[in-house]
């Protein structure tokens, strides 16, 4: 599936990933290849991607590796899960 992270500064992160954990108002939720359509509220925590997506540069600083997979802190947004497209709009 394919991730866009876009910030109010820039747009974060573009490219295939595996998967995505998020801090959902209602608890943290898992997205896989395929997931069927969803938008969602995004509260503070970890967004957490596997994968191999390009991190726009200057911004690398922003992401921490756990495990083998990306971690980006956010304090909220929304998420948009579409025809296999994830968009992240993170604050």
């Amino acid at each position: 599936m394919y991730l866009e992270i876009v910030s109010p500064e820039a747009s974060l992160v573009a490219g295939e990933i595996e998967s995505i954990t998020l801090p959902g108002i209602n608890g943290e939720f898992q997205m896989l290849n395929n997931h069927a359509a969803i938008v969602s509220l995004l509260s503070q925590g970890k967004v957490t991607f596997a994968g191999s997506p390009t991190i726009a540069p200057g911004f690398e600083n922003k992401f921490t590796q756990q495990e083998g997979k990306w971690v980006l802190e956010i304090s909220g947004g929304t998420v948009e899960m579409n025809n296999n497209k994830v968009i992240v709009l993170a604050d």
